[in-house]
């Protein structure tokens, strides 16, 4: 069992931990880069360090509201304007650099913490439609929770890849 520094423990300590320890991963990518390096295309693929970093804050954010229970947290419908501000997630728009993408960062975790704390985690909420979800699955707040921790340990192995090709510096290793 987990005991954090605000004195949390049990599952909810070990949420958090779990959530702090995937995203030092993340901005340990970025670490020491400039917004030119954070915008470089290093693979064939078009992610870049600081595109992932800005799209898992965004997607932290909306698994965040869905686990307050809000309808409109996840699109409903994908339209070619929803699929534009999806990809808009992956890359810097309208003079933005890598520090305003980890101060926003920063804000989304301390407000996830802080839903982890308070909310209860087994409150059950059916997922958005999607093309890859079939309707009538429902998840826990917990699991919300769990698929962000996920999602941004995925996403911080492709910026580690990223950031290797860049300049060779490895978060592990």
């Amino acid at each position: 069992m987990t005991t954090n520094e605000q004195g949390l423990s049990g599952e909810r300590a070990d949420i958090i931990e779990l959530l702090a320890s995937r995203r030092n991963f993340l901005r340990h990518t970025a670490q020491g880069l400039t917004d030119e390096q954070a915008t470089t295309r290093s693979t064939k693929s078009e992610l870049t360090v600081g595109g992932l970093i800005k799209h898992v804050s965004t997607v932290e954010q909306r698994w965040a509201e869905f686990a307050q229970g809000k309808e409109d947290a996840m699109p409903a419908e994908y339209t070619p304007e929803v699929i534009a501000a999806w990809q808009d997630q992956f890359r810097f728009v309208g003079g933005e650099t890598l520090a305003d993408v980890l101060a926003e960062y920063e804000k989304v975790a301390a407000a996830t913490e802080e839903l982890v704390r308070t909310l209860d985690l087994d409150t059950k909420y059916e997922l958005p439609v999607a093309p890859w979800q079939p309707p009538g699955v429902f998840w826990t707040v917990r699991m919300a929770f769990l698929h962000i921790a996920a999602e941004t340990a995925q996403h911080a192995g492709h910026a580690d890849i990223i950031r290797e090709t860049i300049d060779g510096q490895k978060t592990m290793g």
